[in-house]
């Protein structure tokens, strides 16, 4: 079994905020499926998808992004899953707007709900996609930032790279991540 965990905040209010583009790729996958998030567990909203002949459990922590790791940790320990077999969707502030990165290591650089879920795992070394969103205005509070709704020129772009994350999650369904992550790093 895989698991995707995209990172958000749950509620209407926070729908296409730069902070929930993790959610929004997990959102796409359900839809895609025909398999909307409709279980609960360990504070989250996920389902299981038969893909291929592997199980592939699409996840959004319910924890607020501060606190992801608290909902990630369990589930992977409740289906036994292995940490090579984790891929995390989040908001990278250091990457411009539809700028993709996918990693097999590294730092939360930063970021709230990446050091919660390091914290929680124990480790860095786990898949991720890091997805954009810039940096903000001058003057304007990295929180305030985050927690903003995308541009309309910016949602657009943005449509296209969840699209180009979701294409890169069912790839990594069948392949290793280094490949995928040689496929969809494109300078």
């Amino acid at each position: 079994m895989k698991l995707i965990a995209g990172l958000g905040n749950p509620g209407s209010n926070y729908d296409k905020t730069r902070h929930n583009i993790g959610f929004e790729v997990i959102d796409e996958l359900a839809r895609q499926f025909g398999m909307p998030l409709t279980q609960t567990k360990f504070n989250s909203v996920y389902s299981i998808i038969h893909l291929n002949g592997e199980k592939l459990l699409l996840l959004k922590p319910l924890t607020y992004m501060n606190l992801s790791g608290e909902s990630i940790r369990p589930m992977m320990d409740y289906y036994d899953i292995d940490i090579e077999d984790l891929l995390v969707i989040y908001d990278d502030l250091d990457l411009p707007v539809g700028k993709i990165r996918l990693r097999q290591k590294g730092s939360a650089g930063g970021h709230n709900g990446m050091k919660s879920t390091i914290a929680h795992l124990g480790t860095p070394q786990f898949n991720r996609i890091r997805i954009g969103i810039d940096r903000p205005p001058v003057g304007m509070k990295v929180s305030d930032y985050v927690l903003s709704k995308f541009r309309h020129e910016e949602w657009k772009t943005m449509q296209e790279v969840i699209q180009t994350c979701a294409d890169a999650c069912k790839e990594w369904v069948d392949k290793p991540f280094l490949d995928v992550m040689n496929r969809f790093n494109v300078k």
